[in-house]
């Protein structure tokens, strides 16, 4: 979906296909038959954005088999599918039982992920629409913070600058111009915007920049005016933002608020749990460690990286951060110049929600996902953004 901004630009707006995880280039195909396609009918639209998600054997087909590459371009135009953006931080393995920890390997230090990253941009050069000239790619930030010491940290830096090298050697090639951007998680060396500061004005290279995902800046607390601030003041640039919520509980403390939150606790993916204190942040790695004795104080509100449906707030007592999104969003594209052009909503845990709340089967997960679409799209013409054909 595209929207005209006031300044001229044009704004693309997506939503991420990690929530249809699939392996391989096969799979890539029948997600866009089964899964993207229905939504872009349900939403009457004839173009939708995807932000597409290649895991390792997909991308290296693509990237080492042009024909393969050339058979995608044509599979998303049939089907009236555009990609603009790519997700670039799980690198295989997120449809698996258990994803946990497992997401955060390989990280910026281990060469797999250039090599990853790098075939992800020659792929997304290949798939940029003729009249799109710049396309964006999210990614780790950096790694998982333990394990994580001065020469992994360097070993990282020297990648990341290889990787801008490398950008600027497609652009050369195709004219196509691409960004990778950090995406701060709870939990991970780089778990705010703040954090992402250091290391990017250290890189100092305007191919790689931050991806500021609304789930996450809420999950650990930070007020989106602030962040978004101190970041234009740094000159780091916003390489797209991924449009989510994170699960909130305003009252921890009562015992009808723990059930509902136990409900959320699932074995598949890592749900980082935090709360403010007068002494700083407190924080556990998940949603069940929270819950067991007093690992995190309950005097005040918890919030935990579950991506909750943007249109369906859980049921009281919970709620969710949208919020903190819609507060972000307007100071992303409602001021005279969008800070991001890419946007792409990120709800990639249907499956995770408990069993009552999940989808069953294909139709209902593409209404969620229009119902979701619908929602952000009605956001940006508040804003002033004018929907395009």
């Amino acid at each position: 979906m595209r929207f005209r901004h006031p300044d001229g630009s044009t704004v693309h707006l997506a939503y991420c296909t990690n929530v249809h995880p699939a392996e391989t280039l096969d799979g890539v195909l029948a997600q866009l038959r089964d899964h993207c396609e229905p939504v872009r009918r349900r939403l009457g639209r004839d173009r939708l954005g995807i932000g597409l998600w290649l895991a390792r054997d997909a991308a290296h087909t693509l990237d080492t088999d042009p024909s393969a590459l050339r058979g995608l371009r044509t599979e998303l135009d049939r089907r009236g599918l555009e990609v603009v953006t790519l997700n670039g931080f799980p690198y295989e393995g997120f449809g698996a039982e258990e994803v946990k920890y497992r997401v955060y390997k390989p990280d910026w230090a281990d060469p797999e992920r250039l090599d990853h990253t790098t075939a992800l941009a020659r792929v997304l050069a290949g798939l940029l629409p003729d009249d799109v000239g710049e396309g964006t790619i999210s990614t780790l930030p950096l790694a998982w913070r333990t394990a994580y010491d001065d020469e992994r940290a360097q070993a990282a830096r020297t990648a990341l600058l290889t990787l801008a090298e490398r950008l600027d050697a497609i652009e050369e090639l195709t004219g196509r111009s691409l960004r990778v951007g950090l995406e701060p998680e709870p939990g991970c060396v780089v778990e705010t915007t703040r954090d992402a500061i250091a290391p990017l004005t250290t890189i100092a290279h305007d191919r790689i920049g931050i991806c500021v995902d609304t789930c996450h800046l809420a999950t650990s607390f930070e007020d989106p005016h602030t962040a978004l601030d101190a970041l234009t003041a740094a000159r780091v640039p916003v390489v797209k933002s991924q449009l989510s919520a994170a699960l909130h509980a305003e009252h921890p403390h009562l015992p009808e608020v723990r059930e509902a939150l136990a409900a959320f606790a699932e074995p598949r993916f890592l749900h980082q749990t935090r709360t403010a204190t007068a002494a700083g942040l407190r924080a556990t790695d998940d949603l069940d460690e929270a819950l067991a004795g007093h690992a995190l104080p309950d005097g005040a509100p918890w919030r935990a990286h579950f991506h909750v449906p943007l249109h369906a707030a859980p049921a009281a007592p919970l709620t969710s951060t949208l919020p903190v999104l819609k507060t972000a969003l307007t100071r992303l594209v409602g001021g005279p110049v969008p800070l991001t052009r890419h946007l792409e909503v990120e709800t990639y845990t249907w499956q995770a929600l408990p069993p009552e709340l999940r989808p069953r089967g294909r139709s209902q997960l593409a209404d969620g996902i229009a119902a979701e679409l619908t929602l952000a799209r009605d956001l940006l013409t508040d804003l002033g953004l004018k929907e395009l054909p």
